[in-house]
């Protein structure tokens, strides 16, 4: 393998080696991090309910479908009894946590005194709580024993609440406010119920017998306890090890398709050499042994190097993800030895399948024809080629008319599938794409510039098995960088264009601290006047979606459902009321579904079965579930608090809202930017993972551009040999990057219009679609301006100027 192509491999290797392994790092995070388990330190064990939905996959008796549950399951305070029986446990503590506004906004945690007996805390002065409005606070928040609070909790309107013990210990900087154990169940809403029952014990303490003790129920023992401590680090494992395998997915699938232009130009370099030594004896087995050793001595370090460095990569993509608010906080990072050796084998292997495929057709050329076919390059498609890149063209089509045809969730889920399908589709037809577009340019280039363009278009039209190596990844780098990209801004679009067409109120009353108190409805209703005020209290709920469980954004309404409008096109949102009823997004319903019941798990992994009332198309704006408030409260973490309040008409609602700290009213445009703000920040991952797919596939792309003008010193020899100048062939190069630039990225922007046609037409309408004329011409600059300095420097270099040019 010459030297500037071994180089450019090299490059190609180590940079794919470190995108998978940086989402390695991710997965293993995902895989083995928990969250810290500080309260819950002394614990022998930990009985919680479980934070999931699982279902039996259809037509499978062993695989199931699991979906996190983001809101708290909580578990009946009777079970404690059972469990204070087994031998072994001193004392089980039924945990309680609650949110709590202060007097001047400022948002902490309320607990019950029972959980004093986790964290070491001891009354320094006075005594515990025992009345309904007595608290107990730490001794340096400068309250004294006697003092009066006012306190903003369970949704109740601001309440005094008498100090009457000062508290010192661990949780002293933390500064919580401490309630009697009953007070706090009360007002968090499950008077019988804890967020989790925790057993301390001694070590001897036999965890299947805390099972018996409490069947049904999660018994969370070592670093298990910190997930029931922080259960939303367990619901973002579960989704970001579907990320990451989806994410790097697809970067394994554009690094097969980069290497493997890169390799099958190398092998074509050495068509003549590798010949030989067929004329001269050596078996296909032989050659191909060649090719792959001398493949191997370049991906192993390469691929190593790459390996080692996604370590640093995987760190930088964690604290990103984390600094943004996409990961919570107790979702640690696990850097360990698997990504390295994931990354490494990987890509060795991908280079050594190239290789071998890259080899096929030299290895197999009878010895008596190997030096007569070095002379030109094919110009037929394999069969098996021309019929796999045809099959995949029919998969793409057919994925786009699915999404068509069915839209919603279907749609979404097709829209990966129906990229890399035309991907390979274009890379296997490559050849037929680049003499279209030779057929197309070249009379233009000819015509504009006679004699290079002559040039160009000539070996070109010979080489066009070549030209496909290097159009693949530029229509790769543009049609998966442009899809993804435009696919995450048009559904920001769309839910700022839906959130500002659906919301008819005049104010929206917001909060800076839990969310908005219940008692607040009541006030702005006495004040606003009958029938004006919304509630709305956002949560997620589970259903299944074409057999496969989807979590949905989901919202409970009250009041007047006139504030609000979510394009209903079939049914009536009149009818969204009881126990028993719900409205569907079009992108999970259609209108045949009015009138029929659903199945779905609400937050808490309640299963109920309610009426299908009404569809409507706003879905981006509103959540894709609609369903009647009381339903939704009774099932969340924090049943005092609403999400917002839509209030119709100009109320001065000023003196409302100073009874309540921390709230505030806005105005529709002002939410609906705060909702936009909110959806681009949850398609940070996927942005950050298409500019780091995105980043490779351009260095990919210069790599094999730079390797494709490096194998062609002997062709560019021969021309000035036979008299073309040195002027002539470069701007011959010039004009044929033109033409492979050119072409590659009409398919590339031929594959993300139809994606993002799709995409607009089956899930957001494509009145919503959000494409950037700069970021377009960006992109375009980008990658041409990338692709002609990878040619043109390396052709400088070799048309140096000699005295006499040597054919080498």
């Amino acid at each position: 393998m010459r030297r500037g192509i071994a180089a450019g491999v090299a490059a190609a290797l180590l940079c794919a080696a470190a995108l998978t392994g940086a989402f390695g790092v991710l997965l293993e995070s995902a895989l083995r991090a928990h969250g810290s388990a500080d309260r819950y330190e002394r614990a022998v064990a930990v009985v919680a309910a479980s934070q999931r939905v699982e279902t039996a996959r259809r037509g499978s008796s062993d695989q199931t479908d699991a979906r996190p549950l983001v809101e708290r399951v909580r578990v009946p305070v009777s079970v404690a009894h059972r469990v204070r029986a087994v031998p072994g446990v001193t004392e089980v503590v039924a945990d309680v946590s609650l949110p709590v506004v202060t007097a001047n906004g400022a948002v902490t945690t309320g607990r019950g005194w029972d959980a004093t007996a986790l964290t070491a805390v001891t009354v320094r002065a006075g005594r515990a709580p025992r009345a309904e409005h007595e608290v107990a606070v730490d001794s340096g928040s400068g309250s004294a024993v006697g003092d009066t609070l006012r306190l903003q909790v369970g949704g109740r309107a601001p309440e005094p609440y008498r100090v009457s013990g000062l508290v010192t210990g661990r949780s002293a900087a933390g500064h919580e406010v401490w309630f009697g154990q009953r007070t706090a169940q009360a007002l968090g809403g499950h008077p019988e119920h804890a967020d989790a029952l925790v057993v301390l014990g001694t070590k001897g303490t036999s965890t299947q017998s805390l099972r018996a003790a409490a069947p049904g129920l999660v018994v969370a023992t070592g670093a298990d306890r910190g997930d029931v401590e922080n259960p939303e680090v367990a619901a973002a494992r579960l989704d970001l090890i579907g990320v990451c395998a989806s994410i790097g997915g697809v970067a394994l699938l554009v690094v097969l398709l980069i290497v493997t232009g890169l390799l099958d130009i190398s092998v074509r370099d050495r068509t003549r050499e590798l010949a030989v030594l067929r004329a001269i004896g050596a078996t296909p087995r032989q050659v191909r042994r060649v090719i792959v050793r001398e493949t191997l001595k370049v991906a192993v370090p390469a691929s190593l190097l790459g390996g080692l460095l996604s370590l640093g990569l995987g760190t930088l993509l964690h604290r990103f993800m984390a600094e943004r608010g996409v990961l919570p906080p107790g979702l640690g990072l696990v850097l360990g030895p698997f990504p390295v050796v994931g990354a490494l084998a990987l890509a060795v292997l991908t280079a050594v399948g190239s290789a071998w495929l890259a080899a096929r057709r030299v290895s197999g050329i009878r010895p008596a024809r190997a030096v007569s076919e070095t002379s030109a390059e094919p110009t037929r498609l394999p069969r098996w080629r021309m019929v796999t890149g045809l099959v995949f063209l029919v998969v793409g089509l057919g994925s786009a008319a699915t999404a068509f045809a069915l839209g919603g969730q279907v749609a979404s889920a097709a829209m990966g599938g129906l990229v890399l399908s035309l991907i390979w589709a274009a890379a296997l037809l490559g050849p037929w794409i680049a003499r279209a577009g030779i057929a197309a340019l070249g009379p233009v280039m000819r015509l504009l510039f006679p004699v290079p363009g002559r040039l160009a278009t000539e070996t070109a039209t010979a080489a066009a098995v070549r030209l496909a190596s290097v159009i693949t990844p530029i229509a790769l780098a543009l049609s998966f960088g442009a899809s993804q990209l435009f696919v995450q801004t048009t559904a920001v679009h769309a839910t700022r264009t839906q959130a500002a067409a659906g919301v008819r109120a005049d104010q929206v009353l917001v909060s800076d601290g839990p969310g908005v108190p219940r008692a607040l409805y009541q006030a702005v209703e006495k004040t606003a006047g009958p029938g004006t005020v919304t509630a709305v209290k956002r949560t997620t709920v589970v259903m299944p979606i074409a057999d496969q469980l989807q979590s949905l954004p989901a919202q409970g309404m009250k009041g007047a459902l006139s504030n609000l409008d979510p394009g209903v096109k079939a049914g009536s949102l009149k009818g969204l009321r009881g126990t028993n009823a719900v409205a569907l997004s079009s992108n999970v319903g259609s209108t045949a579904d009015v009138g029929s019941t659903v199945s779905l798990w609400l937050g808490d992994g309640t299963l109920i079965h309610p009426k299908v009332v009404a569809v409507y198309d706003r879905g981006q704006g509103f959540g894709d579930v609609l369903l009647p408030h009381d339903v939704v409260t009774a099932h969340v973490t924090d049943a005092g608090h609403d999400d917002y309040l839509l209030v119709k008409g100009e109320a001065d609602l000023r003196p409302v809202l100073d009874r309540f700290p921390g709230t505030r009213a806005t105005s529709a445009g002002q939410y609906g930017a705060a909702l936009t703000e909110k959806a681009r920040t949850e398609g940070l991952p996927g942005l950050f993972a298409v500019a780091a797919i995105s980043l490779f596939t351009l260095i990919g792309v210069m790599t094999t551009l730079a390797v494709a003008t490096a194998s062609r010193r002997r062709e560019l020899t021969l021309l000035r040999l036979i008299g073309a100048t040195r002027g002539q062939v470069l701007a011959m190069l010039r004009l044929e990057t033109c033409l492979v630039l050119g072409t590659g990225a009409a398919v590339g922007s031929l594959v993300a219009a139809v994606t993002l046609l799709t995409f607009g037409g089956a899930v957001t309408g494509l009145s919503a679609l959000s494409v950037s004329p700069s970021v377009c011409a960006a992109v375009l600059g980008t990658v041409f301006l990338s692709g002609m300095a990878a040619v043109m420097l390396p052709a400088r270099r070799l048309l140096r100027r000699r005295k006499s040019p040597r054919l080498t």
